[in-house]
């Protein structure tokens, strides 16, 4: 009998409250001109790719472009889609940082009154630097979401 793989399982949890609606929340990660404006780790990256076919099967591939340097994409297959509430996908990155292999993310989007709490979960990380690396980049990204979402809210 083979042995049970026994390295515990390296999980990342962030949450975030955003000052806008949860269809407008929703609607920022499923709509490819609204993720270009916020899907990269910080403001100098431009994000060229965005295509997304959310639905259960679709695939979606994103490419974040850093000042200097090459794109690098990550892309994946819808697993679960339940608008305005729950995003499910697989996550892999390509080319040379694809030895992390596919991983997964989860994302709620939580109904808080006139607020939309995120609660995000990527899991299947192959050690605890991918981890660590992932956890700078969402953090950059949710916080560039916050600020889009804010000039939209104040734009009306």
């Amino acid at each position: 009998m083979a042995k049970a793989d026994t390295r515990p399982e390296i999980i990342l949890h962030l949450n975030r409250t955003f000052k806008a609606p949860r269809e407008k929340v929703y609607r920022a990660w499923t709509t490819p001109e609204e993720l270009k404006r916020w899907f990269a780790p910080s403001d100098e990256f431009s994000i060229p790719i965005a295509e997304l076919d959310v639905r259960v099967g679709g695939k979606y591939r994103i490419g974040m472009k850093p000042p200097e340097g090459d794109t690098f994409c990550v892309g994946g297959i819808y697993r679960e889609v339940q608008p305005p509430e729950k995003l499910v996908f697989t996550w892999s990155w390509e080319g040379a940082a694809a030895v992390a292999g596919e991983m997964l993310v989860t994302v709620e989007f939580r109904d808080r009154g006139n607020s939309t709490e995120i609660a995000l979960t990527h899991e299947l990380f192959p050690d605890e630097k991918a981890r660590e690396e992932h956890s700078r980049g969402w953090s950059g990204c949710l916080s560039r979401l916050a600020k889009v979402l804010e000039r939209l809210s104040s734009h009306g």
